[in-house]
């Protein structure tokens, strides 16, 4: 496949296939057709033969060239498979898509300071386990690398120390980035205001522009429900204090946060749901 588009690439070489399409030619006559020299045409040819999209035979004096379907439908077929994936719905296209619609909506709202005060985003999620077992995968930095990310990243280092007045350090990498060679895709820093086991936890977390200030400021809750199959999750997010490079960060707050509650809940469903094990209160972190 690979020997075959770089054959294709060429406009020359193109060119020569879309007359061969029409119908076998000698190389004369192909030469002609495309305004090249004879030896230059020969030489597009043969290197298309090699690449198994022409054959050719001499009859009399000429030698005639021939195009073959066959290579160029397992190439379209190729073709064809990746834009259905490229199209798939739900698919990471399809959410880069959106996400780049709302950068465009929200940096057109982003006039002055203060622009996005007041905004709101609420999440719901009915989960398995019990509260106990819930408020581990929020608080415990082990458990929160697994789930606290977009699809697309990667937490290269945390920090959360769940009690009042903790301190919460995020930074993340690109989910391919495995050694950490690349370029940090984005750190905040927070506190933690409230955190009652199994039931509450509060914090305020400020997402980091390129020139390390705060792009804003979310406050966001978490309220622990249980239910006779589970815990209901409310997760409730207040912007304050929003500056006029945060656009792109806000933007993606609904599609970021909803996949991460998405990987929250698979990560719930596949977990143990043994609640002897005490709570702990007092993280530490994880890098």
């Amino acid at each position: 496949m690979d020997t075959l588009l770089a054959a294709l690439a060429d406009p020359a070489r193109w060119r020569l296939v879309n007359l061969l399409a029409e119908r076998p030619r000698p190389v004369g006559v192909l030469a002609e057709l495309a305004g090249a020299r004879q030896p230059q045409t020969t030489k597009h040819l043969q290197t298309l033969e090699r690449a198994g999209v022409v054959t050719s035979e001499r009859t009399g004096q000429r030698r005639i060239y021939a195009l073959r379907s066959g290579p160029l439908r397992e190439l379209a077929a190729a073709l064809g498979r990746l834009a259905d994936v490229t199209e798939r719905a739900g698919g990471p296209n399809e959410t880069h898509e959106r996400y780049g619609a709302g950068v465009i909506a929200e940096r057109h709202a982003a006039r002055e300071p203060g622009w996005a005060d007041g905004r709101s985003f609420g999440f719901r999620r009915s989960l398995a386990g019990p509260p106990e077992v819930l408020w581990r995968h929020l608080t415990e930095p082990a458990l929160l690398t697994g789930w606290w990310t977009p699809d697309d990243l990667r937490l290269s280092e945390l920090v959360f120390e769940a009690r009042e007045g903790g301190r919460i350090v995020q930074e993340y990498r690109d989910i391919e980035d495995a050694d950490g060679s690349g370029e940090v895709a984005g750190r905040a820093e927070g506190i933690v205001d409230e955190a009652r086991p199994g039931r509450r936890l509060a914090y305020r977390l400020s997402p980091l522009l390129p020139d390390g200030g705060p792009a804003f400021t979310n406050h966001v809750t978490f309220d622990l429900r249980p239910t006779a199959t589970g815990t209901d999750l409310y997760v409730h997010w207040r912007i304050t204090d929003s500056t006029v490079g945060s656009a792109d960060f806000v933007a993606g707050i609904e599609i970021g946060f909803g996949q991460s509650l998405d990987k929250l809940a698979t990560a719930l469903a596949a977990a143990p749901h043994d609640t002897d094990r005490t709570n702990r209160t007092d993280t530490g972190s994880a890098s």
